[in-house]
């Protein structure tokens, strides 16, 4: 099969969706890959590299044009859109509940979408985003420290107090890859955590994790307002798999949070935990609402794109080679797999999907 690699254009993505080593591998299967000049550059990656990999370089219509199977790492811009065809498979990360206006163009085109975020293994586990998630929730604690800060626009607050002076308090809204890590380094860092999960069996599991360096408690909603409402930095790191991320955070309850205090919304790829919450880029992070800062990166692993790059080749690359293998027949009797499938035969075929689209 022909496989392309095309350089990532949404604003400071630094990331590219395969390493040399990936296109190495793909050619020893007997594949040919297709890489655009300069793909890898913002990850370490030089052309050269992908040369010697046995890639060829080409120009972003061409490996669109001339490519079976499209590998991405975020998903196509409008300014990508008119590269959908009929014919193509696309695997990416997709975020369609929050994407409708490229839901539609990739049913228009024709193109077959898999999605990197609701591929599930055999323990009902999400192993393509689950590298992603876990550098995200690293980064939301960095992140939410740096704009406690005053230069940065917060109350001045160190996340990790000092001697006789109260540590910062992180409030963590989900316990999964992104809450979990979120909550792992900001406990590092000094702070006062406590993360909110309303899966009972989860709490278990993180309290065992934690021990005393974390708070994990069962969420519901006055338990929601009363932490909300103390909390010096949020970190929304809630998800349902394919579907829009639950509202948890309205105006209202935004009015019950201290006045400068910081909310990332790691969730704003599915559309944000909170009702105020709107995508922001590396290059323009935060806003204020009600005198709180919001911080609503949509693509938080492209700052760290050489450290991101590999982790998520690491992940990828076997379903990759399955896919070029096979072509969507990869997918056949392998149930997990088959809920990557997100649109096919100009139809959206993935349930959440559907359901948060039609909402």
């Amino acid at each position: 099969m022909r496989v392309g690699v095309v350089k990532e254009i949404k604003p400071s993505e630094r990331r590219v969706a395969l390493t040399p080593a990936g296109v190495s591998a793909l050619r020893q299967a007997g594949h040919q890959v297709l890489v655009e000049a300069g793909a890898g550059m913002g990850s370490g990656h030089a052309d050269d590299h992908y040369l010697t990999a046995g890639g060829r370089l080409a120009d972003a219509d061409t490996v669109w044009s001339d490519s079976e199977l499209v590998l991405k790492v975020k998903e196509p811009t409008p300014d990508e859109h008119h590269q959908l065809r009929d014919g193509l498979i696309l695997f990416a990360f997709l975020h369609l509940a929050a994407e409708p206006q490229l839901a539609s163009a990739l049913c228009r085109q024709g193109t077959t979408a898999v999605a990197y975020e609701t591929i599930e293994d055999a323990a009902g586990r999400l192993p393509l985003l689950a590298p992603m998630s876990e550098i995200a929730g690293r980064l939301a604690a960095q992140a939410g420290a740096h704009h406690l800060e005053a230069p940065h626009g917060g109350p001045g607050v160190l996340i990790g107090g000092a001697p006789g002076v109260e540590p910062a308090r992180v409030l963590v809204l989900g316990g999964g890859a992104v809450g979990a890590n979120a909550a792992r380094v900001a406990s590092g860092m000094g702070a006062n955590v406590t993360l909110l999960e309303t899966s009972l069996g989860r709490v278990r599991e993180l309290e065992m994790q934690f021990g005393h360096g974390a708070r994990v408690l069962a969420n519901d909603p006055e338990v929601l307002a009363a932490k909300l409402s103390g909390a010096d930095l949020v970190i929304g790191a809630v998800l349902i798999p394919g579907a829009r991320a639950p509202r948890l955070i309205t105006r209202k309850s935004l009015g019950q949070m201290r006045p400068g205090s910081v909310l990332v919304d790691v969730a704003i790829d599915q559309g944000g935990c909170a009702e105020t919450s709107r995508p922001t880029t590396h290059l323009d992070p935060v806003y204020a609402v009600d005198g709180i800062l919001h911080y609503c990166v949509a693509n938080m692993p492209g700052a760290v794109p050489a450290t991101s790059t590999r982790a998520l080749t690491n992940a990828t690359l076997p379903y990759v080679l399955r896919l070029a293998d096979h072509g969507t027949g990869a997918l056949d009797g392998d149930a997990g797999f088959a809920k990557g499938l997100n649109v096919s035969g100009g139809q959206i075929v993935s349930e959440p999907v559907a359901a948060a689209l039609a909402a």
